[in-house]
């Protein structure tokens, strides 16, 4: 089934218009690992670079895990497909990974993330992470600039994997 992206509205209040945007860009990852084989999306199209599809894919499960989870529900940062919180290793360690499992735990990190975010009582909710205190706007805005980077990276590879372009 292709992932549908729905536009993000034109009027809409301040936390509609942040969740819509994130999960446009959500989508749009979805979208550009469509329809290819798990060869391609462990491939690193890219040389030198060492990103892949499901790179990313896993990578944006631990981002998703590691902003919402402290933030908003209290959570120690955890890993998922990364040892002892190496960061690199959701990149790095693609040729054996398990590619429905990683499309599975991103969604599943995704579909929490939204129940946080509904739950929250406004977008001045703070969390403690890392060093300091963040606010919800401050996370959702960052995590469309996430996803908006690594999906720049996602239409390089899947151009150079089978001529795909399109936002």
């Amino acid at each position: 089934m292709t992932p549908q992206r729905t536009t993000p509205p034109f009027e809409a209040d301040e936390r509609a218009t942040l969740t819509a945007f994130l999960d446009f860009q959500r989508a749009t990852l979805a979208l550009k690992c469509d329809g290819l084989t798990e060869p391609q999306l462990r491939e690193r199209a890219v040389p030198p670079s060492s990103l892949s599809l499901l790179g990313i894919v896993r990578h944006m499960a631990e981002v998703e895990r590691n902003w919402f989870r402290p933030v908003l529900g209290g959570e120690p940062m955890a890993t998922i497909f990364a040892p002892d919180m190496d960061w690199e290793a959701s990149f790095r360690d693609v040729a054996t990974a398990d590619v429905a499992e990683a499309f599975g735990v991103w969604r599943a990190e995704c579909d929490h993330a939204r129940a946080l975010v509904a739950a929250a009582p406004s977008l001045d909710v703070r969390g403690f992470r890392l060093r300091g205190w963040v606010c919800l706007r401050w996370v959702i805005t960052h995590m469309v600039e996430e996803y908006a980077r690594h999906n720049g990276h996602a239409d390089l590879l899947r151009e150079r994997l089978d001529g795909s372009t399109g936002e």
